[in-house]
């Protein structure tokens, strides 16, 4: 059974540029964004992001391009947003603001009653803290998706998630390290430098409350 939290078809998901970095490792990014049920959406911030972005090595403005010609992906305007969210998440001090991408992404998924995607450590922080009705999502939601597992198969879903974690050091969240070890292994999961030490090793990790009692 699938541990994603995408549950609702109709939701849409807005996603930001880790994202689309991670899909676009995967090597299959258009297949996982065809087979999901839900509308994606990503906004115009994030293409010129991606645009000018070239620390992948890998061409992610291409990919969403084919995306958005596929009609596999939709993308909305910074400037259509009719709520304050996005000057808000881009004024102010630093530890309470995010660049143009990550804010655009979350604004829009306020304002749209959609999921946020995103594998940006402080934007997560700060949703949690400042907008905890936002129901937020990783990439590894995405392929950890029923839809995607079928249509990739056991190996290939090990393969494209394997290969988000090595090239693109794809975040994992904590709940989902150990069905993270299942899929690829022990000897792959050492080559991922984005898994923590622990698990990198094999180690079985106790979830962090019961590390702290």
């Amino acid at each position: 059974m699938s541990q994603s939290c995408l549950t609702d078809s109709s939701l849409p998901i807005i996603v930001d540029a880790s994202v689309v970095i991670n899909l676009n490792a995967t090597g299959c990014g258009a297949t996982v964004l065809r087979v999901l049920p839900n509308r994606v959406v990503l906004t115009d911030a994030v293409v010129a992001e991606l645009r000018t972005d070239g620390r992948t090595g890998r061409d992610d403005a291409k990919l969403v391009r084919s995306l958005i010609d596929a009609s596999l992906a939709e993308v909305a305007a910074v400037a259509d947003l009719k709520n304050s969210h996005f000057e808000t998440l881009v004024t102010g001090s630093a530890a309470e603001t995010l660049d143009d991408g990550e804010a655009a992404t979350i604004a829009l998924a306020l304002e749209s009653n959609a999921v946020a995607v995103s594998d940006d450590r402080k934007a997560v922080a700060l949703c949690a803290r400042r907008f905890p009705g936002l129901a937020i999502a990783s990439t590894i939601d995405l392929l950890a998706h029923n839809a995607v597992a079928a249509a990739l198969g056991s190996p290939g879903l090990s393969d494209a998630v394997f290969a988000a974690l090595k090239s693109a050091r794809m975040r994992v969240p904590e709940h989902y390290e150990q069905w993270i070890l299942r899929l690829i292994g022990k000897a792959r999961a050492m080559e991922c430098p984005s898994l923590r030490g622990a698990l990198r090793s094999g180690h079985t990790l106790l979830p962090r409350k019961q590390r702290q009692e």
